[in-house]
C-alpha cells in the first residue's frame, strides 16, 4: 500500500475515528437535572452533584437547641442531620425527617486570651473565617471548598493540605451534642476521652451537633503560586516540594502531561491584586480538547502541551482564607481515597496512567498531604496520610471509578473520604479502622432504635434498619 492510494486509505480511517467520536454522547444514561418531584405532603431534596436525591417526609430547620429537642424527641421515623450536601455518598439521605442546622449557626463565643471560638454546628466554613478574621484570627487550614457547614465537614474528615497540618477536626476542642432521646451531652476530652475522639469524625451517627469549640491561630498572610510544568520531572522531586512548603498540592491533567503544583507560604508581603488564570475557563478548555480529540491521543497531547501555559502562571499574596480555599462553580463526581504517605508516589503515577488510558476523561486529578491524628474514625489516624481525589463533570459516567480505581487505592492500604464515592462495607471498614468494632458499640449505646441510620450508614455498619 504505497502512494496517495495508502494516503487515501489513512485519512479515510482517520476521518471514520474523528466523525464516530465527535458523534458520541458522554452524558450517562440515568443523569436527571434537578431535585426529584416530590409527591404531596413530601419535600424535595438533592445533594450537591445530584447523584443523592430523596423526598423526605419533612424538611426541618429548628433555630434552637430547644427546637432541635422537641424535633428529635417527636419527629415519626428516622432523622438525618444535613449540612451543605457537599458530600457525594448518601450520608445525609433519608425518606423521613431531613435537618437542616442553618438556625444553629454563627460565632456563639470567642475567648481573647486562648483564641478558642465556639460555633454553631450549621455555620458554614467561609463564615467561620470570616468571623475569626474579625476578631484578628484563622484556622491553621481549610480546604479547597469552604461551602461545608462545620457539623458536614467534621462528620466526614474534610481536609486541606500540607506535610504537617491535620484535618480540620483536629481543631476542635469540645462539642454538644444531641442524642437519640434529646439530651444534649457537652463533650471535652477531658469529660469523655472516648466520646470526644468518636465524636470529631461521627458520620452524623452518634447524634446531631449543634456547637463546636475550635481552637484558632493569629490571623497569617500567605503567598500562593501555581506552576504548570512537565508531570515527569515535577514527579522525580514530589517529596521534596512537599516537605518545602507549607501547603502543597497538584492537579494532573488527563491526557497532557501537565501538572499544575499549588504552594502556599507564610509571608509578610503586602497583598497583591488577584491575577491568576481562571480556574473554569481552563477546565473548559481540557473538555473542548478530550471533546474533539479524545480520539487522537497523540494529538491532544500534543496541542495541550502546545497551547497550555507553562511555568509559574500565578502569584498572589493574601490572608490565608482568601486563598486557601476556592470557589467551584462548576459541578463534578468525586472518589478520593488516603494511603499511607510513603505509598502516595508510587499510586499516583498508576493513577495518572490509568487516567491517560481512559480517553473520556478530562477533569484534572488532585493530589495532597494529611497530618496525623487521633480521631477514631479519621482516615489520618494512622499515619501521615497523601491523598489522590479523581473527577468526573456531574452529568458523565463514573462506575469506572469503581472498577478501575478503588482496587488501585485499596492495594495501596487507601482509606476513603467519608464524603466521596467508595464501595466499602462493614468488613473492609473493620480492617481499615482499629477503633472501627469501638464506635460501632458507643453508636448502639447511644441510638440503640437506630434513629440516626439510614441505609447508606447500614451498611457502612453492617446493621439492617430494623435495629
Amino acid at each position: 500500500m504505497t502512494g496517495a492510494a495508502g494516503a487515501g486509505i489513512i485519512a479515510a480511517g482517520v476521518g471514520i475515528h474523528s466523525f464516530s467520536w465527535s458523534q458520541r454522547s458522554f452524558t450517562r444514561p440515568d443523569f436527571i437535572e434537578g431535585a426529584p418531584e416530590a409527591p404531596p405532603g413530601r419535600s424535595s431534596w438533592m445533594n450537591w452533584s445530584g447523584i443523592e436525591r430523596a423526598t423526605p417526609r419533612d424538611i426541618a430547620f429548628p433555630d434552637s437547641v430547644d427546637a432541635l429537642a422537641e424535633l428529635v424527641r417527636g419527629a415519626p421515623g428516622r432523622i438525618r442531620p444535613v449540612g451543605s450536601g457537599h458530600s457525594f455518598t448518601g450520608l445525609a439521605t433519608t425518606d423521613d425527617t431531613l435537618v437542616m442546622l442553618n438556625g444553629l449557626s454563627g460565632l456563639q463565643a470567642f475567648d481573647a486570651e486562648t483564641g478558642e471560638a465556639r460555633f454553631g454546628a450549621g455555620t458554614p466554613l467561609f463564615q467561620v473565617s470570616e468571623d475569626l478574621a474579625a476578631q484578628g484570627r484563622a484556622l491553621d487550614n481549610q480546604p479547597d471548598i469552604d461551602s461545608q457547614t462545620l457539623a458536614g465537614a467534621f462528620a466526614t474528615a474534610t481536609h486541606g493540605t500540607g506535610n504537617r497540618l491535620p484535618a480540620l477536626h483536629d481543631n476542635i476542642v469540645a462539642f454538644d451534642m444531641m442524642t437519640a432521646d434529646g439530651r444534649l451531652l457537652e463533650v471535652t476530652r477531658a469529660s469523655d476521652t472516648d466520646l470526644f475522639e468518636a465524636g470529631k469524625v461521627s458520620l452524623g451517627a452518634l447524634g446531631i451537633m449543634t456547637s463546636f469549640t475550635l481552637r484558632s491561630v493569629p490571623a497569617y498572610r500567605l503567598k500562593r503560586r501555581v506552576t504548570v510544568e512537565d508531570s515527569g520531572d515535577f514527579l522525580d522531586r514530589l517529596r521534596e516540594t512537599a516537605e518545602a512548603h507549607r501547603n502543597f498540592e497538584f492537579y494532573y491533567f488527563p491526557c497532557t502531561g501537565l501538572v499544575a503544583s499549588i504552594t502556599h507560604d507564610e509571608t509578610d508581603e503586602p497583598p497583591t491584586e488577584e491575577m491568576g488564570t481562571d480556574d473554569d475557563e481552563f477546565l473548559q478548555g481540557l473538555k473542548q480538547l478530550r471533546d474533539q480529540l479524545g480520539w487522537a491521543p497523540p494529538i491532544r497531547r500534543m496541542i495541550a502541551r502546545s497551547e497550555f501555559p507553562r511555568g509559574v502562571v500565578e502569584e498572589r499574596v493574601d490572608e490565608s482564607r482568601m486563598l486557601l480555599s476556592t470557589t467551584r462553580p462548576t459541578r463534578f463526581i468525586e472518589m478520593e481515597y488516603h494511603m499511607p504517605r510513603d505509598r502516595g508516589p508510587e499510586t499516583v503515577r498508576r493513577i495518572m496512567r490509568l487516567l491517560d488510558e481512559r480517553g473520556e476523561v478530562f477533569f484534572p486529578m488532585e493530589y495532597r498531604h494529611i497530618a496525623q491524628d487521633t480521631a477514631w474514625l479519621s482516615p489520618f489516624n494512622a499515619s501521615p496520610r497523601a491523598s489522590i481525589a479523581i473527577h468526573t463533570a456531574v452529568d458523565e459516567a463514573y462506575d469506572y471509578f469503581f472498577k478501575d480505581f478503588e482496587p488501585v487505592f485499596l492495594k495501596a492500604d487507601g482509606r476513603p473520604h467519608w464524603g466521596k464515592l467508595h464501595s466499602l462495607g462493614r468488613t473492609e471498614l473493620t480492617k481499615l479502622y482499629p477503633d472501627y468494632e469501638r464506635f460501632l458499640e458507643l453508636r448502639r449505646e447511644l441510638d440503640p432504635r437506630g434513629k440516626f441510620l439510614n441505609a447508606h450508614l447500614a451498611k457502612l455498619f453492617g446493621e439492617t434498619l430494623d435495629a
